[in-house]
C-alpha cells in the first residue's frame, strides 16, 4: 500500500502583536456597498445578504506576491474590511454578535472577473472566479476594540499609488453585526473563520507589477504585488 501524503501545513494568519490566528474558512458576503451592487449591475436595496466560500488557503499575508492566475484576461481587485470570529455560535442575535468577533484586518478578495461573470450569466456557481490561489491576502488583524462596532471608517484602494475605491464603513448595506448574526443561522461560526465583508464601488484590474495597497481607519494597511503567472 502506497503511504498517505502528508497533512497540509494550516493557514496562519498574523495578529498585531504577533500572535498565530490559524484560519479555519473564508465567507465572503457578495454586494455589500449600494454603489458597487450598482456598477456590477444590480439593484442595491437591502435584500438579505448572500455568501461564496473560498479555501483557506487563499489566504496569503501583507506583503506577499499574488501571481496573475490563469485563464483570465481581467483581474479585479476588491478592497475589504475583514472580520476574524474568536468564539463558536449558532443562531447569534445581532445584538450579541461582535462579541464572537476575535478581531479586524484589511483585506483582498482578488477576482477573475470574466470567469466570475460568465458563470453569472449562465446562472452557475462563482467558484472559479472567487475561489483562486493566492486571492484572499490579509492584513495584520487588530483586537476588535481597534474599530469597536466596525460601522464607521474610511476605507481605501490605491493601485500604483492613485486611488480606485474610497468610501466608509458606515456605507456597509449589512454592518458586521447583521452578517455575523445572519451567516450564524446558515453555519455554527468557529474560531478561525474569516468574514470579508464586501467591497465598495471602483474595482477594476490589475497587470503583473501593480502594487496594490488597502487601508481602513484604524487598522494596519495591507499591500501586495502583482506577480507574474505562476509557473
Amino acid at each position: 500500500m502506497s503511504p498517505l501524503p502528508p497533512l497540509p501545513t494550516p493557514v496562519i494568519a498574523k495578529t498585531v502583536d504577533g500572535a498565530d490566528f490559524p484560519v479555519r474558512r473564508v465567507f465572503c458576503v457578495g454586494r455589500n456597498y449600494a454603489e458597487h451592487a450598482r456598477e456590477m449591475g444590480r439593484d442595491p436595496d437591502r435584500e438579505p445578504p448572500f455568501f461564496f466560500t473560498k479555501w483557506a488557503e487563499t489566504v496569503v499575508p501583507d506583503g506577499a506576491v499574488v501571481p496573475y492566475p490563469q485563464k483570465t484576461a481581467n483581474f479585479h481587485y476588491e478592497a475589504e474590511l475583514v472580520a476574524a470570529i474568536g468564539k463558536p455560535g449558532r443562531d447569534i442575535a445581532a445584538g450579541d454578535a461582535l462579541s464572537h468577533v476575535f478581531g479586524y484586518a484589511a483585506g483582498l478578495d482578488m477576482t477573475r472577473r470574466d470567469l466570475q461573470l460568465q458563470a453569472r450569466s449562465e446562472g452557475r456557481p462563482w467558484d472559479t472566479g472567487k475561489n483562486v490561489e493566492c486571492s484572499s491576502p490579509l492584513g495584520l488583524i487588530h483586537p476588535a476594540a481597534a474599530l469597536g462596532k466596525a460601522d464607521r471608517g474610511v476605507i481605501e484602494l490605491t493601485v500604483n499609488g492613485v486611488i480606485k475605491q474610497k468610501a466608509d464603513l458606515a456605507d456597509l448595506i449589512w454592518p458586521v453585526a447583521d452578517i455575523v448574526a445572519f451567516l450564524s443561522g446558515l453555519y455554527r461560526l468557529e474560531p478561525g473563520d474569516l468574514i470579508y465583508t464586501g467591497t465598495p464601488a471602483g474595482v477594476g484590474a490589475v497587470v503583473p507589477g501593480d502594487a496594490i495597497r488597502v487601508t481602513i481607519e484604524g487598522l494596519s494597511p495591507l499591500a501586495v504585488t502583482i506577480g507574474p503567472p505562476a509557473a
